[in-house]
């Protein structure tokens, strides 16, 4: 079992700055629901954002980007041989990958199989909710389609496995986030419950997930310092006035975090 220590913002702010710095570009390969929510997300924590999808064209961009996003969520066969050329690739020029696996499980067996798939071609960083991971780790799960029904907890044992399995880093976000190479864990408490209620914040995540660590040697803390980010903003987000101001104002905060708060 590996050791969980609660991630402090002191460890977290310099990650977020240094991707304002440094302004990554991020290729993402994610699902027609959030593209735009995921791009402006990108550009709100200063990340630059590429949605290139069609096969043609990925293997070549993979080349001048900065690191990958594969999202399952909408995935079909030209996505997924999209999404399979792109992970090679990555894996072939040593470059930083996230895998979202969006809603895999015995239900939707192609998705799953597909994630399995990719799996394999070594991602840094695979980031789910709880039933998703267990999902992927061959245990029980339970989920409505992307939204998980297990806590973070109940996935700890298997993200830990996971892990170790593929020489990868773990992140399973819920109500406490969970960040794990297999041996050290990171815990990141907080965010509000408004998250679950706009589409495209866990995706998004993963976006920032590839930002982070397309800056930095430290894939683990890098990741932790994206679920801080966004759970910090989504408190501080203004939640008085309905989920569109809301959503809108977690854009605000993104882009504001790192000069003004910690």
């Amino acid at each position: 079992m590996s050791v969980v220590k609660p991630l402090q913002a002191a460890q977290a702010i310099p990650f977020i700055k240094r991707v304002k710095d440094q302004c990554p570009l991020v290729h993402c390969i994610t699902n027609d629901v959030v593209q735009n929510f995921t791009a402006n997300v990108l550009l709100a924590i200063g990340a630059s954002p590429a949605m290139v999808i069609a096969e043609q064209e990925v293997t070549a961009f993979i080349n001048v980007a900065n690191s990958l996003l594969v999202n399952i969520g909408t995935i079909n066969n030209n996505t997924a041989k999209s999404m399979l050329l792109a992970a090679a690739e990555t894996q072939k020029n040593q470059l930083p990958w996230v895998l979202d696996p969006v809603a895999v499980g015995s239900a939707l067996i192609y998705r799953s199989e597909i994630a399995h798939q990719l799996l394999l071609l070594k991602p840094t960083v695979v980031r789910g909710n709880a039933s998703e991971i267990l999902a992927l780790s061959g245990q029980n799960s339970s989920s409505k389609g992307p939204d998980s029904q297990d806590s973070t907890e109940s996935a700890l044992n298997a993200a830990n496995l996971l892990a170790q399995k593929y020489q990868t880093i773990i992140a399973i976000t819920g109500d406490v986030d969970y960040v794990t190479d297999g041996h050290n864990t990171y815990s990141i408490a907080g965010g509000d419950i408004n998250l679950t209620k706009v589409t495209g914040t866990g995706c998004s995540l993963s976006a920032m997930v590839a930002a982070f660590i397309a800056v930095s040697t430290d894939a683990l803390l890098a990741t932790a310092s994206a679920c801080y980010m966004m759970k910090r903003t989504g408190e501080l987000a203004n939640k008085q006035q309905g989920l569109g101001t809301y959503a809108v104002s977690l854009l605000d905060q993104l882009s504001l975090f790192g000069d003004s708060h910690q």
